[in-house]
């Protein structure tokens, strides 16, 4: 039962874009999955921890092959039986600080004699052998085919329901899920919005429970019964406390200049202590084009827990990522240009390889490695438990990679060359790209030949921006150039380069004369900057890519301004604050103890380590 007794489960939910990865590998890690669902039944798992118990806490006087043929022959109540004697042994050794080992030994040792003492003959004159290998119960997963924009939120609720409405119901009910709608819900929270508040009675609700003035008669009212209008209340802030331990585990944000991602404890204590029942592992597998849908996912979880804490108060998500990568991805119109070599399909992940190098052993290997797997022809063993090579990989995954890294996500806004259309907004978390114009890179360098006139290629543009500097200050800057196009990174290429900041590169236009006439070429620069703003100066519009991903393009653009994601509660609570405070007033009320930055916490083994 997920909600209504006190039990504690965690499942695993591996989400994969069919888009993106072809349908043979996700057929090989569906029939992966299944094959360890069906291998490891319960009574499989019960020997398991029956046996890992008794060898490592009898040591030398567990004689294994004896128990492993003595387990094997017991009906599925004694089975039974043995676990739970096992489990509350174990329990009550870790529970009781001062209980002795030997005590949990000597129970260990009455459990090992009473399945002695029941087994025949033959079972006990076995021969005992060395040391063996037990293998540890893969965790409960499931594999979803990333096709509905809000399905990670629905899948996180169908696991929350409780166990008896799992059973008769195999859909989500339609009317759960419009229960927790937010309609009308615009990217930002300004001050302008209109803020909802839940409505409380402070009566009956029927006319006749109130007061009788003097100069009416009761009996005439007591057949009208109708509602009276009920009292606004504010949202109670505790309903909020939730948030203060969810997302970026309470980090603030960082300030520019200091190191770009914290792993482990939190920099700040949550006013309440919240435990969390059940725990939920997301798993993402692709390249760096997953990611950004995965940010857009959890960014949309995030605004529905602002205003209504479903999943935050009984349920811990961690989020993992596995790169996979099967051919070049199809390219963003910037791909072909003079910034190209500046792109690769798995950045994050290969950032994640060098802070961590348990990850670049045991994750970063899966790149390939599966796709690989997937083309192999199969064997009569495919689907043996010792041939699960890609769930042993990620149950290791799951169960030791404990310490989060967080990413910065940014905000882009967008203005088009159509004054009608409203600004557009969204979000991207390793990079976007600007194609200012179709580049030939043939052209690099070519000598330009007198003519009346000539043509150069590019936009002229303008840039404004805060220059980040190491000495953790920021300095306004403006630069008008002709261009080509641009990068902005939100993942650091290497280690020295470690800061919270973008890395824009500009591929620059540079003119140059000399004897032989005039000419031009390319200079790429490079800016580091937590917001910046490029405008058009010429009336050409330019293309937009996020996360190199060919379905998030926009077109006909003339302006962008990037700055970095706001926490969804924190806006919320911002501008409810707004609404009692002074004008001028910074972070006021609950507003002061959120995170105010939008960060993605990837786990990984160790976290930053070199």
């Amino acid at each position: 039962d997920c909600c209504g007794s006190e039990k504690k489960i965690s499942r695993v939910f591996m989400f994969a874009d069919p888009n993106l990865l072809s349908e043979a590998v996700c057929r090989a890690i569906a029939t992966e999955i299944k094959a360890a669902r069906t291998s490891q039944c319960p009574r499989s798992c019960m020997i398991y921890v029956i046996e890992r118990s008794l060898q490592e806490g009898l040591k030398e006087h567990c004689d294994f092959k004896t128990l492993r043929a003595i387990l094997q022959e017991k009906p599925l109540d004694v089975i039974e039986h043995c676990f739970q004697q096992v489990v509350a042994a174990t329990e009550h050794a870790g529970s009781d600080v001062n209980a002795e080992y030997n005590q949990y030994v000597e129970e260990l040792e009455k459990i090992y004699s009473a399945l002695l003492s029941t087994s025949g003959k033959g079972v006990e004159e076995a021969a005992p052998e060395g040391s063996p290998d037990i293998p540890l119960p893969n965790p409960q997963i499931s594999f979803h085919l990333w096709t509905d924009e809000d399905q990670l939120w629905k899948e996180l609720v169908l696991f929350l329901r409780p166990q008896n409405q799992a059973c008769v119901e195999d859909s989500l009910s339609q009317v759960l899920l419009d229960s927790f709608e937010i309609q009308g819900m615009g990217p930002d929270f300004d001050g302008s919005e209109q803020a909802r508040f839940s409505v409380l009675s402070t009566d009956s609700g029927i006319e006749r429970d109130l007061p009788v003035p003097d100069d009416e008669a009761p009996e005439a009212e007591h057949s009208r019964l109708q509602r009276k209008g009920g009292v606004k209340k504010r949202g109670s802030t505790l309903d909020c406390l939730p948030l203060l331990q969810t997302g970026s585990n309470g980090q603030e944000a960082k300030p520019a200049g200091k190191l770009h991602r914290k792993c482990g404890s939190s920099v700040m204590e949550p006013i309440a202590q919240i435990q969390r029942l059940h725990k939920a592992q997301v798993v993402v597998l692709g390249d760096d084009r997953v990611l950004g849908r995965l940010v857009q996912a959890y960014y949309s979880l995030r605004k529905r827990e602002s205003r209504r804490a479903y999943l935050t108060p009984r349920l811990k998500v961690q989020f993992y990522y596995v790169p996979l990568m099967e051919e070049q991805p199809s390219s963003c119109p910037m791909e072909e240009s003079a910034l190209a070599d500046q792109t690769e399909p798995c950045e994050l992940a290969a950032y994640l390889g060098r802070v961590d190098p348990w990850y670049e052993s045991n994750v970063n290997t899966l790149c390939h490695m599966i796709p690989k797997l997937a083309t192999m022809p199969s064997t009569p063993s495919k689907t043996s438990v010792s041939d699960m090579f890609i769930m042993d990989v990620i149950a290791y995954y799951v169960r030791l990679g404990l310490q989060p890294i967080y990413f910065q996500v940014y905000t882009v806004k967008l203005f088009f060359t159509n004054e009608g259309l409203e600004p557009a907004e969204d979000i991207f978390l390793v990079e976007l790209q600007v194609t200012l114009e179709e580049f030939d890179p043939s052209r690099d360098n070519l000598l330009m030949k007198k003519k009346t006139t000539v043509e150069v290629p590019g936009t002229d543009i303008t840039l404004m921006y805060k220059k980040v500097l190491l000495s953790n200050r920021e300095k306004e800057e403006t630069a008008s150039l002709r261009s080509t196009g641009l990068v902005m990174k939100a993942v650091p290429s290497n280690e020295t380069e470690d800061l919270v900041c973008l890395n824009v590169n500009t591929a620059e236009i540079v003119k140059t004369a000399n004897l032989s006439g005039r000419s031009y070429s390319l200079v790429t620069n490079k800016i580091r900057t937590r917001n910046i703003k490029m405008q058009s100066t010429d009336q050409k519009s330019f293309t937009v890519c996020l996360d190199k991903d060919s379905r998030r393009v926009y077109k006909n653009v003339t302006g962008i301004e990037v700055f970095p994601c706001l926490e969804p509660s924190y806006c919320l609570q911002k501008t409810r604050a707004r609404r009692i405070s002074l004008p001028g007033d910074e972070d006021v009320g609950l507003a002061k103890y959120l995170p105010k930055s939008l960060l993605l916490p990837i786990n990984t083994f160790a976290g930053i380590t070199q």
